[in-house]
């Protein structure tokens, strides 16, 4: 299983915003403009992560999207699962059925997908992040300080 099409953007576009966050929200438009895309293309990855609580958004003129918890306690499979659980199951293709598929193909796609999400869970958005500024994307920014009463 290879990640991408929505897990993918969703993972650079949250990279992003912990890139550059530090001085307040990001708008939709300079992370669209950053990767490369149209920002309608973004507003169906922004807002199953603003309901899952990894970013929180602000409306408004100066409004935009910032981290909704430390970068630290951001994982890269709670980035994946949030867009995922937002995609209807597709019904099983033509073949797809059959006891050949059902006794070794679906068990062996289940034990990937296991893999995959336990290696994710493993990489942190600030593991991400420094691994940006290792490569020359960004500088490091600093965390913000997040206020709870």
């Amino acid at each position: 299983m290879v990640i991408t099409g929505r897990p993918a953007v969703a993972i650079a576009v949250v990279v992003d915003i912990a890139l550059h966050a530090a001085r307040g929200s990001v708008a939709a438009s300079d992370i669209a403009d950053r990767l490369g895309m149209p920002r309608r293309s973004l507003e169906p990855i922004l807002q199953p992560l603003s309901r899952t609580a990894i970013l929180a958004s602000t409306r408004g003129p100066k409004g935009g999207y910032r981290l909704a918890r430390p970068r630290r306690q951001i994982s890269a499979a709670d980035i994946v699962r949030a867009v995922l659980e937002e995609q209807p199951i597709e019904a099983a293709g033509e073949g797809e059925s059959g006891p050949l598929f059902t006794a070794v193909v679906a068990p062996l796609w289940a034990e990937m997908r296991a893999q995959v999400i336990a290696t994710l869970e493993r990489h942190t958005l600030d593991m991400l992040v420094r691994r940006a500024v290792a490569a020359g994307v960004a500088r490091l920014p600093a965390e913000p300080i997040l206020f709870q009463i």
